[in-house]
């Protein structure tokens, strides 16, 4: 049983994946996306890259409330100094995974937790080691055809048990998929939401 709260949790995002991931920590929450113009260059670092990203749609949700905790977050790969965006197409997607597989990447998500009645703002990022298998061109085929690539960073979509293609090398899983949820369930208590009773 959990245990009720007055305060309003927002989640700033469209993402089913983090929609999922965010309701296994058993609070209540609702869901406001928010439609900002998401840079794709001008960052020499992803820590950067993702705690902006992350904070301007925490920005365009607070503008729009008055009261609640806000919750936003962003998730970029990192391979050869530069990000791994969403692809555009299957063309790009295959570009992608072709530049990332056989190899370690990074994963980064930037979160922001805005407490709009004071404003109280908890930022952070965080990094998971990831690994792609080596694909030849007809697994690429195979994979592309799930279309498992489509809105996901990095062109793919991890799976948590017996991911035939990606494996975490360090770090959190929960991260890949789009929300660090041990480091979260960590800071909400500390942005005013009560803590979810033992069962």
């Amino acid at each position: 049983m959990t245990e009720a709260s007055s305060t309003r949790l927002i989640l700033a995002s469209a993402s089913p994946a983090r929609r999922e991931l965010l309701a296994r920590l058993g609070h209540s929450f609702e869901v406001m996306p928010t439609d900002i113009a998401e840079p794709e260059s001008g960052f020499d670092d992803p820590r950067t890259f993702v705690q902006t990203v992350a904070w301007l749609k925490a920005a365009a949700a607070a503008s729009r409330l008055e009261d609640g905790i806000i919750l936003a977050a962003d998730t970029i790969g990192w391979v050869n100094d530069h990000p791994i965006l969403k692809p555009v197409d299957e063309a790009d997607a295959r570009r992608i995974l072709r530049e990332m597989a056989g190899r370690e990447h990074e994963l980064w998500t930037g979160v922001v937790l805005w407490r709009r009645s004071d404003d109280l703002q908890i930022v952070w990022q965080e990094r998971t080691l990831v690994a792609v298998s080596s694909l030849t061109e007809a697994e690429l085929d195979v994979y592309l055809a799930t279309r498992s690539w489509r809105n996901h960073s990095g062109a793919y979509a991890i799976q948590e048990q017996d991911d035939p293609y990606v494996r975490v090398v360090s770090g959190s899983i929960t991260n890949v998929i789009g929300l660090p949820l041990e480091s979260l369930a960590e800071r909400l208590p500390l942005a005013g939401l009560k803590p979810i009773s033992s069962r």
